[in-house]
């Protein structure tokens, strides 16, 4: 109680002069508000010492009706030469974050697709719940983050990655071990419900691995990663990525002794051209083994470029994104190498708050016959109700190396339930 009444009677005394000086201007009256508060922190710090002195662990105990208990900031006062800091565990966020050192952030994205017209080469169902991804997400420690996706389809139940990350090793360098998709390019390591479309272009699927009436095709294993950001000059932003993975990806690389391990590297620049408008440019490169034994390799090499524009005064409502890719693989075969290549590009453009419009457009050769190639172009509408959920519908028409053209109208509803955090910009 007398605790109490020293801070009331000081806070008066603090008041009073300022009331007095009603008439003074506003930066007497804050510098006098400002002297008066450090005469506070003073005499709060001397009381607190004395009381600490007071009860030492040989007084005894008394029951108190109430306690009251004044907690002052570090940042306002700092210990004083002879105030003693209690060792305790750190405190991140306050008692709400406390309830969920235990439990992880957890997140559902729903993704229902639905597909008009005829394709018999890749048959879509005409509508599926086609992907669900459950989503657990926490740290560790202060030093630790661990990242758990899983994919739920209508027929299976995949690991989509599982990894945990290092972001502050010594030397500026970051770890990451686990499932995870490969840092090759700029589509390769994004999930499903984060692409500006509804489907992966050809050439991931031609080039990449994987069959075009899956849902996805990308370079993905278990491994780890070494990244780190690299000195540039003129406020240029570099980033150097290193990854060594088990072997096993698709129809892209196979592994057949525990030595068949493939590499993969991803060097990323980007810089600033203005307060509005951004450049993103970066190359990769990928070496594995493929399906037909050791002694038979697969190499990859890519390039992409991404332009963003979002003008700062009417963010919400104005942006456009120009992106592109370009893929060249070499398989060594029987017959020898095969190289193949192709590309794709697209661009978005945001014209309401909600409403985004794109198009793309796909053409790629096949990894296995260079002399046959797939191209394709796609318009698309998006609508955003929310940050939750996203309406979208894709006119797509492909001309395949079959001799077929294919022309579709597919519609995605996708939903986010729980705490989904941001991914990589």
């Amino acid at each position: 109680m007398r605790f109490c009444r020293v801070c009331s009677f000081l806070s008066c005394l603090i008041a009073l002069p300022v009331w007095a000086q009603g008439e003074q201007p506003v930066g007497d009256r804050i510098r006098v508000l400002e002297e008066r508060i450090q005469a506070l922190e003073v005499q709060v710090r001397a009381l607190q010492t004395s009381q600490n002195a007071s009860s030492g662990p040989t007084s005894a105990p008394v029951a108190r009706p109430a306690e009251v208990v004044v907690s002052i900031p570090s940042t306002a006062v700092g210990p004083g030469p002879s105030q003693e800091t209690p060792a305790s565990l750190p405190v991140y966020g306050g008692a709400a974050s406390m309830t969920k050192v235990l439990n992880p952030d957890i997140s559902v994205i729903g993704n229902f697709i639905g597909a008009v017209g005829s394709n018999p080469l890749n048959p879509l169902p005409a509508l599926s719940l086609r992907e669900s991804e459950f989503g657990f997400r926490a740290i560790i420690d202060p030093y630790a983050r661990a990242d758990f996706f899983l994919g739920v389809g209508e027929d299976n139940v995949e690991m989509e990655e599982g990894y945990i990350t290092f972001p502050a090793l010594p030397g500026g360098f970051s770890l990451r071990a686990g499932q995870m998709r490969a840092s090759f390019g700029k589509t390769n390591p994004m999930h499903n419900h984060v692409l500006p479309w509804l489907d992966r272009p050809l050439v991931t699927f031609n080039l990449l691995g994987g069959e075009p009436d899956e849902s996805d095709a990308s370079i993905s294993d278990a491994g780890f990663s070494v990244s780190r950001i690299l000195p540039a000059p003129g406020g240029l932003f570099l980033e150097a990525t290193a990854e060594v993975y088990r072997g096993e990806s698709g129809s892209l690389f196979h592994s057949s002794r525990r030595s068949d391990v493939s590499a993969v590297g991803h060097l990323r620049a980007y810089h600033d051209l203005n307060e509005s408008t951004n450049l993103e440019m970066g190359g990769s490169f990928a070496r594995g083994h493929n399906d037909l034994g050791s002694d038979f390799v697969t190499q990859l090499f890519g390039m992409d470029a991404m332009l963003r524009w979002r003008p700062l005064r009417r963010a919400i409502y104005r942006s456009f994104v120009a992106r592109t890719e370009l893929f060249w693989s070499r398989r060594e075969e029987l017959a020898g190498a095969q190289r193949a290549h192709g590309f794709y590009a697209s661009a978005d453009y945001q014209f309401s708050r909600r409403w985004f419009a794109g198009a793309r457009f796909d053409w790629s050769q096949r990894a296995r016959d260079a002399s046959r190639h797939d191209s394709g172009q796609s318009a698309v509408l998006t609508y955003w109700p929310s940050e939750f959920s996203q309406i979208r519908g894709q006119l797509r028409r492909t001309n395949h190396a079959e001799g077929v053209t294919v022309n579709e109208l597919l519609f995605q509803f996708q939903y986010t339930i729980g705490a989904h955090g941001a991914h990589p910009f």
